[in-house]
């Protein structure tokens, strides 16, 4: 069948990748397009003018809610999620999904819920794995699923992720990637058949609620999955487990959610911040018990000197500590770009 709902997701490396893209595309392609890219909240996307002269569609971020029209490009403006409903591209100021607003598994979910077979899902480059839960969530409406091939990603992350976590239709070289969408939207390449069941289709509809509650949901009994001893980064507020399709994935209950290695690195940022913390906190309380220290034994209070400076010592001993495990971790560092050991 034809699928005239085409989803792309992207991140580092992902204006170049879909400027080859879309140049790729005819001029009367039967479809509409929507682009989640991460941008920083920020920043000002100049995203849809460089898709409007890179190819023959026009790119625009829509403003509120906008009439979906085919051989139109939508793109997702900083700090908003783009939504699909029926008919419209919706914005949304929710809350932050794997740290972005924008982010890719918002918009993939939402495309799945309301236009199902429709779909056509596109990852490409970029790290970590947004994105995934949301492409799960189109293959099982029975959608299509294309992954950029990672060989010749800019960034590896997403795609791999997708490859190993979803049952995707095609890995395609971006050179091909165009062509392939084309195919798909013309009916060319079949779908998979929906596997989502009733309970599937409720976590979905959930999921897209509290994606775009503002403000928080009132009960925290809505949110789906079982209670978990961890802590929301971006709030702090205890996180449920949802699997997702076999895709584990955290959500707090005022709706920011996180896939495993997004949340996994969201909680490394949380550990570095606590640690530079610790270590100054420790430097400002060795150098206060120096300076006390030095009063003392300018006073001749021998027994207070030697007390505080052997404290002195240990707060020095443990900000070493701390140093090294900042600079050299490979919990912190897992490419191995530690600076080597004070000693």
């Amino acid at each position: 069948m034809p699928h005239d709902i085409v989803v792309i997701g992207a991140s580092a490396g992902g204006v170049e990748a879909l400027t080859r893209i879309v140049a790729d595309l005819p001029a009367d392609l039967p479809a509409a397009l929507f682009v989640t890219s991460h941008f920083p909240s920020s920043s000002r996307s100049v995203l849809p003018q460089i898709l409007s002269r890179s190819g023959k569609l026009a790119a625009v971020h829509p403003e509120g809610s906008e009439r979906i029209r085919q051989g139109r490009i939508y793109v997702a403006p900083p700090d908003y999620h783009l939504m699909l409903a029926r008919g419209c591209a919706v914005l949304s100021p929710g809350p932050k999904e794997n740290g972005h607003r924008p982010a890719i598994d918002t918009m993939f979910r939402s495309a799945a819920e309301v236009y199902g077979k429709r779909v056509v899902g596109v990852i490409l480059t970029g790290m970590l794995d947004d994105g995934v839960a949301g492409l799960m969530a189109i293959k099982a409406s029975g959608g299509v699923a294309l992954v950029q091939d990672p060989e010749d990603a800019f960034s590896s992350g997403m795609p791999q992720a997708a490859i190993k976590r979803v049952a995707v239709d095609r890995i395609v070289p971006l050179d091909q990637i165009g062509a392939a969408i084309t195919e798909a939207v013309r009916g060319e390449m079949p779908g998979g058949s929906a596997t989502v069941n009733e309970e599937g289709e409720e976590l979905i509809r959930k999921e897209m609620e509290l994606g775009n509650i503002v403000p928080p949901v009132d009960d925290p009994s809505l949110v789906p999955g079982n209670l978990t001893m961890y802590t929301c980064p971006e709030c702090h507020g205890t996180l449920w487990e949802v699997n997702e399709g076999g895709v584990l994935r955290y959500r707090c209950h005022v709706g920011h959610a996180y896939n495993e290695d997004s949340f996994l690195s969201e909680k490394t940022v949380e550990l570095e911040s606590a640690l530079w913390t610790a270590l100054r906190t420790l430097q400002e309380h060795s150098a206060i018990l120096k300076r006390m220290h030095d009063r003392a034994e300018s006073r001749g209070h021998l027994h207070s000197a030697k007390r505080l400076f052997s404290n002195h010592e240990e707060a020095e001993r443990r900000s070493k500590i701390i140093r090294n495990v900042l600079l050299n971790s490979p919990m912190l560092h897992p490419n191995g770009s530690g600076h080597g050991s004070d000693d």
